[in-house]
């Protein structure tokens, strides 16, 4: 099984994977080296290590999709990246197929996603592709009062709802439902509230909840003291009694549990969207009939195409959503921790693993 360690890499829990398997330089025509300043570590993660989630990239792998850092390095063709601060995006697109062209590139099969298809993040350097890295101001940075480090989670956990907002048509006036709040969720609630939606967010976490309330929820539902179709009637009572749109909700699932997805799936009413936006491997049980019945829609949502990062980014540095309260860093070398901790529900906050310990 996949593990995690230190060295250029984090691989296995314990040892650190050998430099000849994991040497970043020098880069190839078209391609950087970044020195990571710190990766994410996203539920998709924990699915590889501990769940059999399918990886594309042989053994030994190092995971970790979620980077942001400094390329000290540049093949040919790439030059004018040199000294640039970045997020590297998680889907990287190859940028020519008849995917990549039609504006489907998050589905292109040529695709390089650090940690499943190329070596990751967990790492003190990683080589990647130029194509696609989203620069990062670092004025701006320091004027939103963030690190390099900090931003590392824009390149999924803020990316990745973002491009399902859009997706689906979030607007003003709208009536979003956020079920699952945690490391990507949150961003999730922010997000359709940016563009003017009115949020209610469910989950089972009371303090999760709490805290949502002051990031743009309007009404949140503990799922554990509020269930089955009561979801549904308190959503309904809410929306009557502040004059909200009674259809075409906005319905964004973002726990990946099956619990989630089937409350999800339930909320659907006429004219609805439901995004998938989380994973899991679980399996459920529904009537499709419902997306008939409702004339509803449901959309997957793979990453975010490259081309929308610098608008994402944009919203941090601007303020519209907040990245401090939601995220905690970590020594690279405190993985096993980390993951340990993650797995068993442990941590309020998405963990930021930074190589070194530098900045946290």
């Amino acid at each position: 099984m996949t593990q995690l360690p230190y060295r250029w890499a984090m691989t296995a829990i314990g040892e650190p994977m050998a430099k000849d398997n994991f040497d970043p330089f020098p880069p190839g025509a078209g391609e950087v080296v970044v020195e990571v300043a710190g990766c994410g570590v996203c539920h998709t993660d924990l699915g590889y290590y501990y769940d059999g989630v399918r990886f594309n990239h042989e053994l030994p792998l190092t995971l970790g999709h979620e980077i942001s850092g400094r390329v000290v390095a540049a093949g040919s063709g790439a030059e004018s990246w040199l000294g640039s601060a970045v997020i590297i995006p998680a889907v990287v697109p190859c940028g020519v197929c008849d995917l990549c062209l039609s504006g489907h590139g998050t589905i292109c099969r040529k695709q390089q996603m650090p940690g499943n298809d190329i070596q990751g993040g967990f790492a003190s350097h990683i080589r990647v592709p130029a194509r696609g890295l989203c620069p990062v101001n670092e004025q701006r940075l320091a004027a939103a009062g963030l690190q390099l480090a900090d931003v590392s989670v824009v390149a999924d956990a803020v990316t990745t709802p973002y491009q399902a907002a859009l997706q689906s048509g979030v607007k003003a006036g709208d009536l979003a439902i956020v079920v699952g709040i945690g490391g990507v969720g949150g961003y999730a609630v922010q997000i359709a509230r940016a563009f003017g939606a009115t949020v209610v967010a469910l989950d089972v976490d009371q303090g999760k909840l709490d805290n949502m309330a002051n990031y743009g929820a309007a009404l949140t539902i503990n799922v554990r003291q509020v269930q089955g179709r009561d979801q549904k009637k308190a959503i309904t009572a809410f929306v009557k009694e502040n004059g909200l749109p009674e259809t075409g909700w906005k319905i964004f699932e973002c726990s990946g549990t099956a619990a989630g997805q089937e409350a999800a799936y339930n909320l659907l009413t006429y004219g609805a969207t439901l995004s998938v936006v989380g994973f899991t491997m679980d399996k459920i049980e529904l009537r499709l009939s419902n997306l008939m019945a409702f004339h509803a829609r449901a959309l997957g949502n793979w990453g975010c195409l490259t081309e929308l990062y610098p608008a994402a980014l944009d919203m941090v540095l601007d303020g519209k959503i907040s990245l401090a309260p939601f995220i905690e860093k970590h020594p690279l070398d405190e993985i096993n921790e980390v993951f340990t901790a993650a797995h068993a529900h442990k941590l309020t906050r998405r963990a930021i693993l930074v190589p070194g310990g530098k900045g946290v």
